[in-house]
């Protein structure tokens, strides 16, 4: 591990730490989209959630029969377990784009799809059933979401829900209690490097920051206990203009690959002063903007300056790692924004929180958000609990400990997106305590 020199007398070395990569569940080995269904991603997920949740009825209401949708009998209290599906008065179609084409009054395009007369129907492979009764809020599930019920069918045909049971947190692997110094990770997100709200002397604080080059004494030696650096999500945005659906001349070829060029050149700074020599212990990653799930690692021809190192890593989105043996999991956004669309809640902490309890990092993935059609599998579900879950360019900083009741202890985090506010986060793995770290241009 490279020192960082401050002067001439002084020289403050940088902390060691662990990593490894946890990311191979998310990436796709061989991409295909021909024949291939999103209808597997669902059976996936409602097997391996029914087995889950099944394992829980003995206990949750040990004297009910669980039964099948097509198995419900008028008045008969039961179990069903199923995928939840919302159906929108206001949710989008596709036949709206077209529509668009031919009417003069635009469409409203509202920031929340919410409706008082939304409801919700729990299907399985035997069929579907509308869902009543208080219990079952339509303003805090979405599609996608696996629950079993209690309840019973009414004349109506309708399924009078009584009581809903989530997955809840999933086990969580034992965190070190043997860690004595104060080490830390630092998140960051929405650079927008190449948009007029980008601020390069900004970025360059930060830079000088977490190499040793700014403040006092004391905020050098806080830098050297920074150890690892995850960039999640929004690094650059590219003009508008250039995107008209026609091949690109050479000049605006060239103006494309500035903002990449101009991150590549800030991460190689970083790169030299978190830098060893054997496996990668403090690695950057970096997540760029692009679909959920569709964001696999980029090529790392992109990046010439920092790709050659081993302390730089291009990830998937989602991304998971472990540092230190504390695993940290997060998204650069896409599966918290989505759910403020179709869903209520007082903070996006909440809705961090909930895909937590429903086991699943993207339940409104591929209804609403974009992913691959994975055949074999559903990516997303959340099978270990993280110690740290953190989401990407949020309108503001917030965080949130929390406790499972089987002794989880979880950290959840939004990242403000840095070209806006200036804020990057510390995530101590010592007692995953986080504070900001606030970076200004302007005079007071």
């Amino acid at each position: 591990m490279e020192s960082m020199e401050i002067d001439s007398d002084k020289v403050q070395q940088r902390k060691q730490s662990n990593y490894s990569y946890l990311d191979e569940r998310f990436e796709i080995q061989k991409e295909m989209y021909r024949g291939q269904q999103y209808s597997q991603i669902y059976f996936a997920r409602l097997h391996l959630m029914r087995t889950l949740l099944y394992s829980f009825a003995p206990t949750w209401k040990p004297h009910l029969p669980v039964c099948k949708v097509l198995g419900l009998e008028e008045g008969k209290e039961c179990i069903i377990v199923g995928t939840l599906f919302k159906h929108m008065k206001l949710k989008p179609c596709v036949l709206d784009e077209y529509s668009k084409e031919r009417s003069v009054t635009p469409l409203v395009k509202p920031h929340n799809f919410m409706h008082p007369d939304d409801n919700l129907i729990l299907e399985d492979e035997s069929g579907r059933v509308k869902l009543g009764g208080s219990a079952l809020s339509p303003a805090i599930y979405v599609t996608g979401v696996v629950v079993a019920l209690h309840g019973k069918e009414t004349s109506a045909g309708e399924f009078f829900v009584e009581d809903v049971l989530e997955a809840g947190l999933p086990p969580q692997i034992e965190r070190p209690l043997d860690l004595q110094e104060d080490k830390y990770v630092l998140l960051l997100s929405g650079l927008c490097i190449g948009s007029t709200s980008s601020n390069p002397l900004q970025f360059q604080l930060l830079v000088d920051h977490i190499t040793g080059h700014l403040g006092d004494d004391e905020e050098i030696g806080l830098a050297s206990q920074i150890v690892h650096v995850v960039i999640a999500g929004n690094s650059v945005e590219f003009p508008r203009k250039l995107f008209t659906g026609q091949n690109l001349a050479s000049k605006d070829q060239s103006t494309l690959y500035e903002p990449i060029k101009e991150l590549d050149i800030m991460l190689n700074q970083v790169r030299k002063y978190i830098t060893n020599t054997q496996k990668p212990k403090c690695v950057l990653t970096n997540l760029i903007h692009r679909p959920f799930s569709f964001a696999q690692p980029l090529n790392r021809c992109l990046f010439p300056g920092s790709a050659p190192y081993n302390t730089f890593r291009s990830c998937t989105n989602p991304h998971s790692f472990d540092v230190d043996n504390i695993r940290f999991l997060g998204t650069s956004g896409q599966n918290i924004d989505d759910l403020e669309k179709y869903s209520e809640a007082e903070s996006k902490l909440d809705f961090v929180e909930r895909t937590l309890r429903w086991r699943h990092l993207a339940p409104t993935a591929p209804n609403t958000l974009g992913c691959y059609p994975f055949t074999d599998r559903d990516p997303f579900l959340i099978e270990t609990c993280p110690h740290v879950y953190f989401v990407g360019n949020q309108d503001k900083y917030d965080n949130r400990l929390l406790k499972g009741s089987e002794g989880q202890l979880v950290r959840l985090i939004c990242i403000p997106k840095f070209c806006e506010t200036g804020i990057a986060v510390a995530v101590n793995l010592r007692n995953l305590e986080c504070h900001t770290i606030s970076f200004s241009t302007q005079i007071s």
